[in-house]
This record gives structure tokens, C-alpha cells and sequence, in this order.
């Protein structure tokens, strides 16, 4: 196994955490606006409210898929040939196109066939924005000393809130009054924007570093065997579970539950809560987690969004939750403060990082899968009367995040002191 030697990392400047992690933020302000805010509402004008649950799982099993088959296939290319940002720039202009037919279809069409365009756009962004995620992926791995990724995830971490927070935002600004052209156009302006200073900003040392990187691959039975990259990738898989089994749904669960009138404004001020309490552990975590090690962040991360998925069901009123959406927030700042970092120091091999990086992706975004037997589970269990279906999806969260908190302790401990021996010594 190699990792890249010190000469590496030495041969031009690593790029400033925020240029690098620029993509990441355009790519959060674009999926929270999509899927919690526009998406659902656009759902229920398709197909109307009995039936919103299925069809938005429907279109989450979609991604899913994608998100299954494409980072793996395109990391692997991005690996044979060298070159990490053509894939980038491909994959923004096919998200952008993917945009612009799901606006299209919102302006002009209805009824179940209007939905069926909406769907053909999202696979276009699901494609798009996937198609450049492994490649991207690589870059903290191959550009970044070890001992530097704790603070770059963070500062990773951190952007993804400040885009999920000026997404939260900009659907409370929209709302419904915003017509169907603008929340599309917007999102593709900041989805566009910071790719582009991503590009230009690290295209010299991805092109000195990327080429000629030699090593073992393994298969992929060899790489789950490696019990660092096992572990973290199953405990990715039980938190993005959780978040999924949720996430498409809060704007529901404002209305149906929390009594909200206007459940595209009410949902947006409860992520924009959870987003600004993320920032402020996102923050501090990526650092400690330098100095403390990976695990004692993620326990204390689980635990408080186990706590709040749970405490959600009971909230008392809105403000209750807006509460609980701060504590929740804590929690998800946390953990995405230290989960590039962990991901990095589990990657075995040099020679095949945007690979590695887009199997372990696909721990994150195929769990999208759960929407549609949760979307179910939501629309069974609200039949049967008291918003048992919502009792049962924001306590499947729970046990989802608990087993994340239970079974990351299988990461071995050295993980990041072996990462860090592997780079000092090569």
C-alpha cells in the first residue's frame, strides 16, 4: 500500500481549504434546496397529497441508484487516466442541464406526465453532480498531509453548512412566491460559481500530483477486507440512512405534525437552525479531531442527533422543535467536520483514490434508497391516524444514528496514526 510521499506533497502549495472545498459548498446549497424545500413541494403539485410520500420516495430511490453505479465506475477512470477536474467540469454541465428540464417542467407542465419530465431532469443532476463527486473526492486524499486533514475536513464540513444555510435561506426568501424559474436558476448559479474557483484554483497541483501514481489496487472484496475501510463505510451507511429517513420529509412533517401553515416557510427556518448549529461544531471538530483522534467526535455526534430524531416526536409546538433542531444541528456539524477525514485516513492505496473515494461515496448517497420504503411507511402509517407514520420514520432515524454510534467503535484506533505513519515514511 502507498500513500503520497512527502516529495508530493511538497512539489507546489496545497490549496487553501476553502478554494478546495468551494465545489462542496455550491454542491450543499444545491441539494438543500432541491430535496427538502422544492422538490416535495413540487411533488405534491404533480400528484397531490395522498400520494406524495411514494412519489417522493420514488424519485430518492432514483438518485439512489445512480449514486450506487456512477462514483465507483468514473472514480476508476479518474484513477487510469490521471486527471481529476475534466470529470468535474463534465460533470457541472450535464447538473446544469439536469436543472434547467426540472425548472422547465415545474413552469410549464402538470399531472402525472409533468412529473415524469421533473424525474428525467433529476436523473440529468443526479448524473451530473455524481459524475464529478468521485473524482473531486480524491483531491483531499492526494493533495492534503495527514496531519492537515482534520483541519480541511472541517473547513469541508463547514462550508457544506454555510451552503445548506444560504439554502435554507433563500427557499425562506422564495418560498412559493418565487415561481418555478427562480429556485432552478438560483441554484444553478451556486452550483456553477464555486466549482468554477475549485477549478481554477487547484488545477496546478492536481495535474502535478495526479499522474504517475503507482501502487496496488485492490479488488473490491480486498478493499472491504480492510477492516478501516469496512468499518467506515458501514458506519457512513447507518448515518446517511438516518439523515435520508428524514430529510425528505421534514417539510411533511411541518405541516402534517407541527401544524404549519406555510410548510415550505416553517421547514426552511427548521433547517436553516440545524445548518447554523452545524456550522459552530463543524468548526471546532475538524480541529479536535486532529488532536483527539476521529471516534470520540462521532460518538458524541450520534448521540445528539439520536437524541433529537427521538424528542422530535414528542416536541411540544414549533418552537420545541426549532430547539431540537439546534441540538440536531450540533450533532450533524460534528460529524460532517470529521467524516472527509476519516474516509481519507481508511483509503488504503494512492493509486486508486478517486475509486476508493467514490465506493466510500456511495456509503453517503445510495442510502437514498430508504426514501422509497420510507416514503411508504410514512403514507401507511398516516392512514392508520395519529401520524403513527411519522412516529415511524423519525424513530427508524434514531435506531439508524444509535447503531452508527454503536458500531464505529470497530474503526480500528490507529486509523489516523496509521495514515499519518504511511505519509511520513513514503
Amino acid at each position: 500500500m502507498t500513500a503520497p510521499s512527502s516529495a508530493a506533497h511538497a512539489s507546489a502549495p496545497v490549496p487553501s481549504p476553502w478554494v478546495l472545498s468551494a465545489f462542496w459548498f455550491g454542491t450543499a446549497f444545491l441539494w438543500l434546496m432541491l430535496l427538502t424545500i422544492f422538490m416535495p413541494a413540487h411533488v405534491v403539485e404533480f400528484v397531490g397529497e395522498s400520494v406524495k410520500g411514494t412519489y417522493l420516495g420514488l424519485l430518492s430511490a432514483i438518485g439512489a441508484v445512480i449514486a450506487l453505479v456512477i462514483p465507483p465506475l468514473v472514480g476508476a477512470h479518474s484513477d487510469r487516466t490521471g486527471q481529476r477536474l475534466p470529470y468535474l467540469r463534465l460533470g457541472v454541465g450535464v447538473n446544469l442541464l439536469g436543472l434547467a428540464v426540472m425548472g422547465a417542467a415545474a413552469a410549464a407542465l402538470a399531472g402525472t406526465p409533468g412529473f415524469w419530465i421533473y424525474a428525467l431532469g433529476f436523473v440529468l443532476v443526479q448524473l451530473g453532480n455524481n459524475y464529478a463527486t468521485a473524482p473531486y473526492s480524491a483531491l483531499i486524499p492526494q493533495l492534503v498531509p495527514v496531519e492537515q486533514r482534520g483541519r480541511y475536513s472541517g473547513v469541508m464540513g463547514m462550508l457544506q453548512a454555510l451552503g445548506q444555510l444560504l439554502g435554507a435561506v433563500a427557499g425562506i426568501a422564495i418560498g412559493t412566491r418565487g415561481g418555478d424559474v427562480l429556485p432552478f436558476a438560483l441554484m444553478a448559479v451556486m452550483l456553477l460559481v464555486p466549482a468554477l474557483i475549485t477549478l481554477r484554483g487547484v488545477v496546478e497541483r492536481a495535474e502535478a500530483a495526479a499522474p504517475g501514481v503507482q501502487g496496488p489496487t485492490m479488488t473490491w472484496r480486498e478493499l472491504f477486507a480492510h477492516a478501516p475501510f469496512k468499518w467506515v463505510f458501514l458506519t457512513r451507511v447507518l448515518f446517511a440512512l438516518g439523515q435520508y429517513s428524514v430529510q425528505p420529509f421534514l417539510q411533511y412533517y411541518a405541516a402534517d405534525v407541527l401544524r404549519q401553515r406555510d410548510a415550505v416557510m416553517s421547514s426552511s427556518v427548521l433547517l436553516a437552525c440545524i445548518v447554523l448549529a452545524s456550522i459552530f461544531s463543524a468548526f471546532f471538530g475538524g480541529r479536535l479531531s486532529d488532536r483527539l483522534g476521529r471516534k470520540p467526535v462521532i460518538y458524541f455526534a450520534g448521540t445528539l442527533m439520536t437524541a433529537a430524531a427521538l424528542l422530535l416526536l414528542v416536541a411540544p409546538g414549533y418552537v420545541a422543535a426549532l430547539g431540537l433542531a439546534l441540538v440536531f444541528g450540533l450533532g450533524f456539524g460534528a460529524f460532517t467536520s470529521v467524516d472527509w477525514a476519516l474516509g481519507s485516513d481508511a483509503m488504503p492505496s494512492a493509486a486508486s483514490y478517486a475509486r476508493d473515494m467514490g465506493i466510500w461515496h456511495v456509503a453517503f448517497v445510495a442510502p437514498q434508497f430508504v426514501g422509497a420504503p420510507m416514503g411508504r411507511l410514512l403514507d401507511w402509517g398516516n392512514a392508520q391516524g395519529g401520524n403513527l407514520g411519522y412516529t415511524l420514520v423519525f424513530g427508524s432515524a434514531a435506531v439508524f444514528f444509535m447503531l452508527g454510534v454503536v458500531l464505529v467503535r470497530n474503526v480500528p484506533e490507529s486509523i489516523h496514526r496509521a495514515a499519518l505513519t504511511r505519509a511520513q515514511g513514503d
